[in-house]
């Protein structure tokens, strides 16, 4: 069994994080001020949620993923996939899937992904 998550952005693998790795202090304590922050309330659409639970904070969270995806920013990306990682440790998968200007992400807990296998083309 693999104690990993991996995020998928139209069905391309863009990280994944092992969980076995130890993480270190100023990360964790990172991730604590995430939670104070979204403790404070979220913006989920168009909707304020004063005081979110997991589930709520897990779509803000990956909501930010995407967006820190698409925006090159590795150290925020990062930061998303780690906290969904430590606070949804059954995650196996975040799936986002872009079509046009509708965006639906699926949080996967049920199945690990597979891994992709590079094909070569012959000339």
């Amino acid at each position: 069994m693999s104690n990993k998550l991996t995020v998928l952005l139209n069905r391309i693998a863009q990280l994944e994080y092992h969980r076995d790795r130890p993480l270190p202090d100023h990360q964790a304590l990172h991730l604590d001020n995430m939670d104070q922050k979204m403790d404070q309330g979220i913006l989920l659409g168009d909707t304020t949620i004063d005081s979110p639970d997991i589930n709520q904070r897990a779509q803000f969270v990956a909501a930010n993923l995407l967006h820190a995806i698409k925006n090159d920013q590795e150290a925020n990306a990062a930061a998303m996939c780690t906290w969904l990682a430590n606070r949804l440790p059954e995650l196996k998968q975040v799936k986002i899937e872009e079509q046009g200007n509708e965006v639906t992400i699926n949080l996967v807990f049920d199945e690990e992904h597979g891994g992709q296998i590079p094909v070569q083309f012959i000339h």
